[in-house]
């Protein structure tokens, strides 16, 4: 079944809209938040925010742009890179948005209190900063950018923590994939993935030359188990 958009207050003044998917089932259920790509909630976050609802699982999807340009973009639109820079500082401010959405399942009755972060391109630092320091109890990244950015966060994350990349991603080249690939042997709670030959956008079936079946189903597997083991 389809999800609803509805609106979560911010922390600082106004509202956001954020796509959110409830499982059929009265029992409590741990959540995914899903941290989009420059294009924003489109069809291709909102199928796989509703996979995740018919899995059983609370999915929800804010948008991180609400700020100056919201909404989701078509791909061939300009200003979805555009409204992601400077990259850094928007990535701060998403923070707040990421914790607020937390705080607003916290109010629903079926949620179980616990929730894993899964960010694309764009969103992936946020399946470090997660649990890190936002509350998250797990966090996924999928072809994830800016993330060497990052790679220094993950000391004193010890929820779960799950990398995937293609090794033709364009925008994780070799020296971020390297500082990656020697993670998992001394933290046994992150795991990295990385396929060959695969591009950068593989969970996107919206973007047919650079979806791939086996990484998508890959990563899928992985945050669903992740997810089952918060139940």
């Amino acid at each position: 079944m389809p999800g609803r958009t509805t609106k979560i207050p911010a922390r600082e003044d106004g509202e956001f809209d954020c796509y959110l998917n409830l499982p059929s089932t009265d029992a409590p259920a741990p959540a995914v938040v899903l941290a989009s790509a420059v294009h924003g909630v489109d069809a291709d976050i909102r199928a796989i925010a509703d996979e995740f609802a018919a899995r059983g699982f609370i999915a929800a999807a804010p948008d991180l742009f609400w700020r100056s340009l919201p909404g989701p973009l078509p791909r061939e639109d300009k200003r979805a890179g555009e409204r992601s820079q400077p990259r850094l500082p928007k990535i701060k401010a998403g923070e707040a948005d990421m914790a607020d959405t937390l705080a607003h399942l916290r109010t629903l009755k079926s949620f179980n209190g616990k929730a894993a972060a899964m960010g694309f391109c764009y969103g992936g630092p946020y399946s470090i900063l997660g649990p890190k320091r936002l509350g998250y109890a797990a966090g996924i990244a999928c072809h994830g950018t800016q993330m060497l950015d990052y790679v220094n966060e993950l000391d004193g994350v010890a929820a779960p923590v799950c990398i995937v990349w293609g090794d033709k991603d364009h925008v994780a080249p070799p020296p971020v994939l390297d500082a990656y690939r020697p993670i998992p042997a001394r933290s046994k709670n992150v795991e990295v993935k990385i396929f060959p030959g695969v591009l950068h956008g593989f969970m996107m079936r919206g973007n047919p030359a650079a979806f791939d079946q086996a990484a998508h189903d890959f990563s899928m597997t992985r945050a669903l188990g992740i997810l089952e083991g918060l139940r």
